[in-house]
């Protein structure tokens, strides 16, 4: 709910992020009490909070007071309004709100609508979303610490150039923040499988671990080499924590990019190609066998 337009529509946002707040606020207090180390980091999912804090005052006490509680930056999916993106944004006790991710892989129909023009003189629907979110233009490290830590926001995990952007950018730990709660309302996992399934690729082709951060999906943390660290169910509130290896090796998925799927994808038409003009030919001789 990017626009909260009613205060049910207020009221469920600001759930979710209290939700977080108080998860965070428990470790906080597990750290206090030491029943657990304390995180170099903390990730929050995408949509976190679909209010922009910075319009709503009490949305920011909320993060900033779960922020200062456990003394660690905290990534934070966000909504931002003015322009709408779908963002990732580091806060940290210090100074709140600082540096942040935009989506730079929009999803059609969802977070903008193509053929916007078009479409409005065919069906209302375009209206349930009025505004397109405005892409993000490069990759963004968020540097904690040693750590080095690259982005992508839900289906960004599915593209080759945005993760291998992240690694060339100076990565050396990943994270997918995603929301897959539209998806599991009836129960399916599919998406969240999908995605996570999807990570663990991202976690042994890059050599980085990754950490899944989800709404109601399948949050987990994936070793370097897929191997799954930890990881929870869906619906299920939960507070992984984990040390993970720091790597910066450049693998040689990384090195060539797109290239060997560019290579195959030729070879694969060049072959059609060839058994097309051998077919061609095979039937110019039959036709002058039968003449």
């Amino acid at each position: 709910m990017p626009h909260a337009r009613d205060l049910p529509s207020l009221l469920r946002a600001t759930t979710v992020t209290e939700n977080h707040a108080a998860a965070t606020e428990w470790l906080a207090a597990q750290v206090k009490a030491g029943r657990k180390p304390a995180p170099n980091l903390v990730i929050w999912p995408e949509n976190a909070t679909d209010l922009d804090p910075r319009s709503y005052p009490p949305v920011y006490g909320t993060i900033a007071a779960a922020v200062h509680a456990i003394g660690r930056p905290v990534l934070v999916g966000e909504v931002l309004q003015n322009p709408q993106r779908n963002v990732g944004q580091l806060w940290t006790p210090a100074h709140g709100p600082g540096p942040l991710y935009a989506k730079r892989q929009l999803v059609p129909f969802g977070e903008y609508i193509p053929f916007r023009g078009l479409l409005s003189h065919i069906t209302s629907l375009v209206a349930l979303q009025p505004h397109d979110f405005t892409a993000g233009r490069r990759p963004v490290i968020f540097h904690v610490g040693q750590i080095r830590l690259g982005d992508v926001i839900c289906y960004e995990v599915g593209f080759d150039g945005l993760v291998s952007s992240e690694i060339k950018a100076g990565a050396n730990l990943l994270t997918v923040q995603t929301n897959d709660a539209t998806f599991e309302v009836d129960g399916q996992r599919g998406e969240s499988l999908q995605q996570l399934a999807m990570a663990r690729i991202r976690a042994v082709e890059s050599d980085r671990a990754v950490v899944v951060a989800s709404t109601t999906g399948v949050s987990a943390i994936i070793a370097p080499d897929g191997t799954l660290v930890a990881h929870t169910g869906t619906w299920q509130r939960a507070v992984l924590d984990s040390r993970v290896p720091l790597l910066n090796t450049t693998t040689l998925a990384i090195r060539l990019g797109g290239w060997p799927e560019f290579l195959i994808t030729a070879l694969t038409i060049g072959a059609f190609g060839w058994a097309g003009s051998l077919w061609a030919v095979a039937a110019r001789r039959r036709r002058s066998a039968s003449a």
